[in-house]
C-alpha cells in the first residue's frame, strides 16, 4: 500500500511520499548537498539544543540517497513510495543518533539505518512466492478456486479439461494448482536447526555483509565521492545524450531503444552509440572523481 501521507518522525516533517513519485523526485533532487562543516555545524545544534529546524535541514540533504538505497529493492515486487518511505524513517532515526565528532560523514552513518527500517519493511510485507502476477494467471487461480471441491490434487482428467476450458497447456494448470497449494516461508530458519541443514531460509538470502557498520563507514566516502562524479557527468553531457541516460537507466518506466529512435527521428542503433558514448564520458568521469 502506498502511501500519501507527510512522513513525520520526532516532529521533523518531509515533502510527501506519494504516487506521484517523479515529482517527489524532482523536488528532492533540487535540495542542495551539505559540506563537511555545514553538516557537522547542524549535527552540534541538533545534539547540543535539540534544534529541530537543524535536524529537518540534515534529513532533507540526504532524502536522494535514501530513493537511491530503496530502489535496489525494487525486486520484492513491494511500492516503490512505501520503500521510500521506510528508508526515510531509518535515515531520521540515524540523524537523531549522528555523532559529528566521530569523524565520518551523516549519509556513511545513516546508510546502516535506512537499509535496517527497509529490511523490516520487506520481511513484514513481502510474500515470498506469488501466486498470480498476470492478469492469464489471475483468470487462472480463478477458475481453480472455483473448480476446487476438495482439498485433493486434480487428477490428470481434471486438468486436460480445465487447460481445454481456457485454451492453456496442462502445465500451466499443473503449476498454478501448485501455487495455490503452497503457503508463505517463515522468513527465520525453524528453531532447532542446525548448521548442516541444507535449505536456505530467505534471511540467510537477504543478510549482506555490507550492512556491517564498519563495511558501511569504510565504503562511505567512496559511495559519496562516485555520486558527485556520476553528477559532474551528467553536466557535461549534452541535453540529448543526458536525456536519453535518464530514460533508459533511471526512469522508474524505461524507454526502449526504438521508443527513443522514433522520438528524435533517427535509428534504434543510433540511439545506442549516443547511449554508449555517453556512459563512457560518464565512466571517465567517476574514474577522476
Amino acid at each position: 500500500m502506498s502511501t500519501a501521507l507527510t512522513t513525520s518522525h520526532n516532529n521533523v516533517a518531509l515533502p510527501s511520499v506519494s504516487d506521484d513519485l517523479n515529482g517527489y523526485f524532482a523536488r528532492i533532487a533540487n535540495i542542495e548537498l551539505l559540506s563537511v562543516e555545514e553538516e557537522q555545524t547542524l549535527a552540534r545544534r541538533l545534539r547540543e539544543n535539540e534544534d529541530l529546524d537543524a535536524a529537518r535541514q540534515l534529513v532533507m540533504s540526504q532524502l536522494r540517497f535514501v530513493v537511491h538505497i530503496a530502489r535496489t529493492y525494487k525486486g520484492y515486487g513491494l511500492p516503490m513510495a512505501d520503500l521510500v518511505q521506510e528508508g526515510n524513517v531509518g535515515l531520521m532515526k540515524a540523524v537523531k543518533r549522528f555523532d559529528p565528532d566521530v569523524g565520518v560523514r551523516l549519509i556513511s552513518f545513516a546508510v546502516h539505518w535506512i537499509r535496517a527500517e527497509i529490511h523490516e519493511y520487506v520481511i513484514r510485507n513481502w510474500r515470498i512466492v506469488k501466486v498470480a502476477t498476470t492478469k492469464a494467471q489471475r483468470k487462472l487461480f480463478f477458475k481453480l478456486r472455483s473448480e476446487k471441491k476438495a482439498l485433493n490434487w486434480f487428477s490428470q482428467d481434471e486438468v486436460d479439461r480445465v487447460a481445454e476450458d481456457l485454451n492453456v497447456d496442462p502445465k500451466v494448470v499443473v503449476e498454478m494448482e501448485s501455487r495455490m497449494h503452497g503457503h508463505d516461508s517463515a522468513f527465520d530458519a525453524p528453531v532447532g536447526a542446525g548448521e548442516d541443514r541444507v535449505a536456505l531460509s530467505p534471511s540467510d538470502l537477504l543478510h549482506d555483509d555490507a550492512d556491517d557498520p564498519s563495511m558501511v563507514i569504510e565504503s562511505g566516502d567512496d559511495y559519496e565521492r562516485s555520486l558527485e562524479g556520476l553528477a559532474a557527468g551528467f553536466e557535461t553531457l549534452d541535453e540529448r545524450s543526458r536525456t536519453i541516460l535518464e530514460r533508459r537507466w533511471l526512469a522508474d518506466e524505461k524507454a526502449t531503444l526504438h521508443e527513443l529512435a522514433g522520438e528524435y527521428g533517427v535509428s534504434a542503433e543510433r540511439i545506442r552509440q549516443i547511449e554508449k558514448a555517453a556512459m563512457k564520458k560518464l565512466k571517465t568521469q567517476l574514474l577522476a572523481a
